[in-house]
């Protein structure tokens, strides 16, 4: 078998709460008097918390925010969030996603998260699937968002496993140039498949179970 390490993106390919940051989101954006919709929420997948608040403030005209303003913004985002993530279960572990990480369980592949996410793990924790995952690197432990590579190398660093034996499977364009820029084969499914270097190139996560029972990875 080619790969001997999976590193799953957590939203967008194993869950979807995009609906929650979209919410948090806006009630930060209303706080301030700054236009915010679904097309802007879309440019901060996979993008870190502080990021995503610049990203926002690009078409903010009010009176200049202080780095500390700033930071309690992000930092109500995210609480805001939180408490939306509570409204998670078990319920929201799809049929499809529980089997990819059985078969991927049964066939002896380490499996980590790399995620830009401080609340992977509450997330992991929710769905009730947290301790099927060998490594987590999250939002918590890097620096750099991605397009850097960072959590990407940091997971595979986790698993023990090069770059060339990790297959990313990711949802977002910027997590997908991650990867290349990481020396990491990527399989993609949603925004992801735009991305030219991605190899695997995912309709649904069915897909990728189907990949790895066949052993075509």
């Amino acid at each position: 078998m080619k790969y001997k390490g999976i590193i799953f993106d957590l939203d967008g390919v194993l869950c979807h709460t995009d609906m929650f940051h979209y919410k948090a989101w806006k009630e930060i954006a209303d706080r301030i008097n700054t236009p915010f919709d679904e097309e802007i929420n879309n440019q901060l997948r996979g993008v870190s918390r502080m990021d995503s608040l610049e990203k926002i403030l690009a078409n903010y005209t009010g009176e200049a925010l202080s780095d500390d303003e700033k930071e309690k913004l992000a930092t109500d985002k995210n609480e805001r969030y939180k408490e939306m993530l509570m409204q998670m279960s078990t319920e929201d572990l799809t049929p499809q996603v529980d089997e990819l990480l059985k078969v991927t369980k049964e066939l002896g592949i380490k499996m980590a998260i790399g995620s830009s996410s401080r609340n992977a793990a509450l997330i992991l924790e929710r769905m009730g699937i947290i301790d099927r995952f060998d490594a987590i690197a999250d939002g918590n432990h890097i620096t750099n968002s991605k397009p850097d590579p960072e959590v990407f190398l940091l997971a595979a660093e986790m698993l023990g496993l090069p770059p060339s034996e990790c297959l990313v499977v990711e949802d977002a364009e910027a997590g997908a140039e991650a990867a290349a820029a990481g020396g990491f084969d990527c399989a993609g499914i949603g925004d992801a498949n735009k991305v030219e270097s991605v190899k695997y190139r995912l309709n649904c996560i069915k897909d990728l179970t189907d990949i790895v029972r066949e052993i075509k990875i």
